[in-house]
């Protein structure tokens, strides 16, 4: 297949002049360090020590090196230009037993990496939740349990009243939607457990966890606090009762089951009466206000009724019987490496939606995830993916939509979870082997881009 002609980044349209140009990364995709300076396992790395979870056979514990080469990686930011940086804290870095002692050390780590991204003018954005529970938690029944949502909080805290004079913008969670279905419905993720519509509780002490976390960084001093909710436009596959039904289960599920407490304090029609403990009580923590909203979006889904030969899902995952959808290929579209559609204006679609669906009660709104894994150094592709979907975002902007940030995904290769090392979504190439870090097109692309910005924006 041609490569399609490489877009000038100098020719995209004009956002705001204090738009926030930033690139994203997780822990436990790209630090390694396992088991170093007192170290907790988690959850995940558990996970991913059973044979056959890394389908690639990955050694996920080593991540990109990131725990050792993270001044390397941070000067890759600074000359990409990039005004802030998301990153996730390890929370079994920090608290290795979940609760209890706190490792001076692990949180050495983040003291130091916050002070090099300071020194470099880049705003450090952390994540406090990027999946990696720590293991005793996921033991003791992991997101299952409400006190795991407790535990965060006070992890929250400890994280906060060392970092809060220099971070000045937080995220509590990271993609609830993700960890729920593909971690405690599915079984595809860690911890691995395929309970389907029993996996709901991991949903509401998720969204505990962030509300009460949002207590605790305010009480600690810091501000600007959102989280990281992924969001796809659901689109209906056939024209039947069962095909209508199907779509608006699987769009409440994924979309609006976490948005709504979020935003309005309610569960979607329905789904009260399935969540523990004092729900009503609950979503009066859940719902405090955010500063700001995270967006993360990849691709739009078809979805219909159940069907025995159309069990597949953007992330090739198999389906299993009793769900009342079934997930289509959207025909047409070009693919990334992993198989997914690329549809741009899916970007445009999701931030519209949501500004009519709540209209002022949506905060400020940061794509905190957009990206796209391709093979290569001489990334075309990306690039191509990066101009269509920075056009979107810029066309929701002129339909009114208060965006204010946008964060690649990611700056470097990583573990792509199960799929270990196959898929790569970096700006930057990592050679697995000596963790050596090259520069892609799309590097250049995006630096020229940040640049174009800046020098259009003054």
């Amino acid at each position: 297949m041609t490569p399609p002609p490489v877009p000038s980044p100098t020719q995209l349209p004009t956002f705001p002049p204090d738009f926030l140009w930033g690139a994203s990364a997780s822990a436990f995709q790209t630090e390694g360090a396992a088991d170093t300076d007192g170290k907790g396992p988690s959850g995940w790395d558990a996970f991913a020590a059973q044979p056959g979870r890394i389908k690639d056979g990955a050694d996920a514990a080593r991540g990109t090196g990131f725990h050792e080469r993270f001044p390397e990686d941070v000067a890759l930011l600074a000359g990409l230009g990039a005004g802030a940086f998301r990153f996730s804290i390890s929370w079994p870095r920090v608290v290795p037993g979940g609760s209890g002692p706190v490792n001076s050390v692990g949180l050495g780590f983040y003291d130091r990496l916050v002070d090099e991204l300071c020194a470099h003018g880049i705003t450090p954005a952390p994540t406090l939740y990027h999946w990696d529970t720590p293991l005793p938690l996921e033991e003791q029944g992991g997101w299952l349990n409400r006190d795991t949502a407790a535990r965060f909080a006070e992890y929250a805290a400890v994280v906060a009243g060392r970092l809060a004079d220099r971070v000045p913008m937080w995220i509590t969670i990271n993609e609830p939607a993700e960890v729920t279905m593909l971690g405690y419905a599915l079984g595809e993720h860690a911890p691995g457990k395929q309970l389907l519509f029993d996996a709901l509780p991991a949903a509401h002490h998720q969204l505990l966890a962030h509300g009460l976390a949002v207590q605790a960084l305010r009480a600690a001093g810091a501000g600007n606090i959102g989280l990281a909710v992924s969001h796809s436009p659901v689109r209906t596959a056939g024209d039947t009762e069962e095909d209508r039904a199907g779509a608006e289960i699987y769009d409440t599920l994924t979309n609006w089951l976490f948005a709504d407490p979020l935003l309005t304090g309610s569960y979607p029609e329905g789904f009260d009466g399935l969540m523990p403990g004092p729900v009503t009580d609950d979503l009066s923590v859940i719902s405090q206000p955010l500063d700001w909203y995270g967006v993360n979006y990849y691709s739009p889904m078809l979805v219909g009724a159940p069907a025995p030969d159309a069990l597949q899902s953007y992330a090739g995952l198999g389906m299993p019987a009793g769900l009342p959808f079934g997930l289509r290929d959207i025909e047409g579209a070009e693919r990334t490496h992993f198989g997914w559609p690329v549809v741009p204006d899916g970007l445009r679609e999701v931030l519209v939606t949501l500004k009519e669906r709540y209209g002022d009660r949506l905060p400020p709104v940061h794509i905190t995830e957009n990206g796209c894994s391709y093979d290569g150094v001489d990334d075309t592709r990306r690039i191509a993916y990066l101009d269509g979907h920075l056009r979107a975002l810029h066309r929701a902007v002129e339909s009114g939509v208060d965006v204010r940030g946008y964060f690649v995904w990611s700056l470097t290769d990583n573990i792509e979870w199960v799929e270990g090392a196959s898929q790569r979504f970096g700006l930057v190439h990592v050679d697995y082997e000596t963790m050596q870090r090259t520069p892609k097109a799309s590097y250049a692309w995006y630096r020229e881009f940040i640049r174009a910005q800046r020098t259009s924006g003054h």
